[in-house]
């Protein structure tokens, strides 16, 4: 957004300004209210696996969701898809997720499943684990194959982390002495809550240890009746 207005007013504005039917669907769907405690809110977890870290020249190579709320978690109810990249998967790409050549040859392009995940999220408060994959990636791949915008609020489980790990004085002057700071990656922040190890870089997967480790943080830093605007991005 190019100017600061609050995410309810970008949405009714989208509404009325998309073109594309199912960009204007979900903006319609809207969002709740910023004051909305979050034991009110559905929520969905997502994870996206992509061929590198930059969304003007990378791509989406499997995408993850699972709906939960701060009580429970389906992932039955969640979906995966696997994409189809515009240009050949680099090595090193397969070897960090573990999706080969032959698996995205057959795939969809992500325009051919777009409607179907602007469904799922419609009416969601999307969660991830660092907001500059997810936000990013969709609305580059969006703006390229429908030539509009597909932006939305999030809550960053790794930003929420970062909040309660940051370095105090003493913490810094560690640091400074060669003490590495803890680590904010999704299988490390679980740890500290003793949550259970999963195998990583599975867009599923991830996408249901990032709703685990909201529903941990909530628990132990905030509270389900924390307004859902004091935590969006």
């Amino acid at each position: 957004m190019t100017e600061r207005i609050s995410w309810n007013t970008f949405f009714e504005r989208q509404a009325s300004a998309c073109r594309d039917p199912a960009l204007r669907r979900f903006y319609a769907v809207g969002l709740p209210d910023e004051k909305t405690p979050l034991e009110d809110v559905s929520l969905m977890a997502m994870d996206f696996e992509t061929t590198g870290m930059d969304p003007d020249r990378h791509a989406i190579v499997s995408i993850g969701l699972v709906p939960f709320t701060l009580r429970s978690i389906a992932p039955a109810a969640g979906r995966y898809w696997v994409l189809r990249p515009p240009r050949d998967l680099s090595e090193e790409s397969i070897q960090f997720h573990r999706i080969t050549h032959a698996e995205v040859a057959g795939a969809p392009d992500l325009d051919d499943i777009l409607d179907d995940l602007l469904a799922a999220l419609e009416g969601h408060l999307v969660v991830v684990h660092y907001r500059h994959i997810e936000r990013p990636f969709l609305d580059a791949a969006v703006l390229d194959r429908r030539g509009e915008r597909c932006l939305f609020p999030l809550i960053d489980t790794m930003e929420l982390e970062a909040r309660h790990t940051r370095p105090t004085g003493w913490q810094r002057l560690a640091r400074m002495l060669g003490r590495r700071p803890p680590s904010i990656r999704l299988a490390e922040s679980r740890a500290r809550y003793g949550l259970p190890p999963y195998s990583s870089h599975h867009a599923k997967l991830d996408a249901l240890a990032t709703a685990e480790l909201f529903q941990a943080q909530i628990a132990h830093h905030h509270s389900p009746h924390t307004p859902v605007g004091r935590l969006w991005l």
